[in-house]
């Protein structure tokens, strides 16, 4: 009979659930080849929520000046300090991975989709970038209303500092522990996601707030030197701080990652005991290849995404009773973006649940 606490025959009895968040943490990482330093990143992400690491690439700095001299003209700083900073402007840039190789190789980094195939247990690729030049000023939140999978929780960010950052120029902030809370959705908070007028994240943050003071969660900043990159996890709560020191930048890149053999979904957005899911169209930006919604090593019918997605009513033109300068209003990074209201909502503003009228 094989001893049962032979690793030689121990087979892994969760491997819907990431290896860094496993209740069986020890008997796995024991069993892996390390570099340096990722064994402890492992431990701070499963205690803690976030690792802290300095970016692995060697040419880390000629990167992030390149991508900070080609973003600067696309910003508008004087507008910022005259009234966006007040209004909660980012400023931030979504995808410059497309037209930006800089971009692309910090999200690329061979070094971080190794390390995340190590903490995670499967391979990672990188979906999205958000690249900004000032603090987000963001509430806090969690990226898993966002950005979800079936299995939960194989999804994580990786934000990494282009300068020095302190308290005065806008920092990431986080609530340690709060990954090992339930991912809580709409059928939690008592949401329909067809409710038009009270959707987004809006919606989430009374409840997060109440949350973290019932949960007695405390509240730390990241004074991140220039290199250094935060890993955290789907379920983390972070957000933004005020950006106090209106003479600096804080120049930042965030790169968003799924893992292979998952289905890709959109909580806001979706009600799956109401038959209504919004999964997404994946792409892998190192390799432009689409990525399949997968369960159990299986593609998931064409069919079925179709139907689930069917619930999410689609406007293929705007509603009769759409405002335009009611919508900028309403979404200021749209306005900053210099881009046409009725434009902005039919291609990404319905599907993220903006509001267009009070």
């Amino acid at each position: 009979m094989a001893d049962a606490n032979s690793n030689e025959s121990w087979q892994n009895p969760l491997p819907g659930v990431p290896d860094v968040e496993s209740p069986f943490f020890d008997r796995l990482f024991n069993q892996k080849q390390a570099k340096p330093g990722w064994y402890e990143a492992a431990v701070s992400l499963r205690d803690k929520g976030y690792a802290i690491i300095d970016f692995p690439d060697e040419d880390f700095d000629a990167l992030a000046d390149e991508i900070k001299s080609d973003l600067e003209p696309r910003y508008d700083f004087d507008g910022w300090r005259r009234e966006g900073r007040d209004r909660g402007a980012s400023l931030r840039i979504q995808d410059a991975w497309k037209d930006n190789p800089a971009v692309r190789r910090v999200a690329g980094s061979r070094a971080i989709l190794e390390l995340l195939e190590y903490l995670y247990g499967r391979p990672a690729w990188p979906f999205q970038t958000l690249n900004f030049p000032v603090g987000t000023q963001q509430h806090f939140h969690t990226d898993a209303v966002h950005f979800s999978s079936i299995p939960e929780r194989f999804m994580c960010g990786v934000w990494v500092a282009l300068e020095d950052i302190d308290s005065e120029n806008g920092p990431l902030v986080y609530y340690p522990g709060s990954h090992k809370l339930p991912i809580f959705t709409n059928e939690h908070i008592g949401h329909f996601a067809d409710d038009w007028l009270a959707t987004g994240q809006q919606t989430y943050e009374p409840m997060w707030r109440e949350l973290v003071e019932a949960q007695g969660l405390e509240r730390e900043q990241f004074h991140a030197r220039k290199g250094q990159a935060l890993i955290w996890a789907s379920n983390l709560l972070h957000g933004g701080e005020r950006h106090l020191d209106l003479d600096r930048t804080r120049w930042s890149q965030v790169s968003h990652y799924y893992f292979d053999d998952c289905l890709y979904y959109t909580p806001l957005n979706s009600d799956p005991g109401y038959g209504r899911m919004y999964l997404r169209d994946m792409t892998n930006i190192m390799t432009g290849a689409q990525i399949p919604n997968r369960y159990l090593g299986n593609d998931v019918p064409k069919d079925f995404i179709h139907r689930m997605r069917h619930g999410v009513t689609i406007h293929r033109d705007v509603p009769d009773d759409f405002n335009s300068e009611l919508y900028l209003e309403l979404h200021p990074d749209v306005a900053e973006a210099g881009v046409d209201a009725g434009e902005h909502y039919l291609t990404y503003g319905q599907f993220e649940r903006r509001p267009y009228k009070r």
